[in-house]
């Protein structure tokens, strides 16, 4: 891990919605020390604007891509990158979703809108070795089909015969959409998994998390064996500002990815 930002070059700029882009680095001279596991996450900083945690949505050797959206000043300007700009980076930082937890289970992945892109590469992983778990299952909510991160590969995982099965849900349909319309913890009436035999990963909206973790816990899926992230309000990445503190977990540091075991009693005091 590195605390001073290393210069990385954009070497593409993939555009995923009309307000998120796909941005891949490569170092443009050190690299970080440490290799990236999925889930967890670089500080990226835009020159002259600032930094933000940006969880990494692919990892190919060295090259990095991590996908933004536009929602304050740094992410605009990471938006409107092209290739051959230059940012910085430090990190890694976070918990990584844990893959070890899966072997030999069923793994179901749940993600709300953008949370899809940390999820990205732990389904990369279980694709690389399907071999090393139990069935797969990825359900994908958006608000509509315009908001569907991966649109190209998504369509290519629901249309193989593969390990996986796939299924995608939007909230508001445009007209022609021939999918599912509603939300996504609707999809788990048609996955295939053994709740006592699962690990299961969530990211998304708060909201979403919650009420998917207490749809898995309703079928008897462990606590412990459903992994959420928890993103919010991190500034330093170190633990030292303090921004990100939930309860007792500083989710910089100890986080984001955590257990629902631990989650749960957590958000449930956000709550009060």
């Amino acid at each position: 891990m590195t605390s001073v930002p290393l210069p990385y070059r954009v070497t593409a700029v993939r555009p995923e919605a009309a307000d998120t882009v796909s941005v891949a680095l490569a170092p443009a001279g050190a690299a970080v020390l440490a290799p990236f596991a999925p889930g967890q996450f670089a500080m990226v900083y835009a020159f002259g604007v600032g930094e933000i945690p940006v969880s990494v949505s692919r990892i190919d050797r060295h090259e990095l891509t991590h996908t933004v959206r536009s929602v304050g000043a740094v992410s605009a300007a990471l938006c409107a990158l092209r290739p051959g700009d230059l940012v910085g980076l430090r990190g890694p930082f976070g918990t990584g979703w844990d893959l070890g937890r899966a072997r030999g289970r069923d793994v179901l992945v749940v993600a709300g809108g953008i949370g899809l892109a940390p999820l990205r590469p732990l389904l990369d992983a279980v694709l690389a070795a399907p071999h090393a778990y139990g069935r797969l299952n990825l359900l994908v909510g958006a608000r509509s089909a315009e908001d569907l991160l991966y649109a190209r590969q998504l369509r290519a995982w629901a249309s193989a015969h593969g390990p996986l099965n796939c299924a995608v849900t939007v909230d508001r349909p445009s007209p022609g959409w021939p999918g599912r319309v509603g939300v996504v913890t609707a999809l788990l009436d048609d996955a295939r998994f053994t709740p006592a035999n699962t690990t299961a990963y969530v990211c998304g909206p708060e909201v979403m998390i919650r009420a998917t973790a207490r749809a898995l816990r309703a079928v008897d899926v462990p606590a412990d064996r459903i992994r959420v992230s928890l993103e919010r309000n991190m500034r330093c990445a170190t633990g030292t500002c303090g921004h990100c503190q939930l309860g007792g977990v500083l989710l910089c540091r100890d986080g984001a990815v955590i257990g629902w075991d631990r989650a749960g009693s957590l958000l449930s005091v956000r709550e009060l």
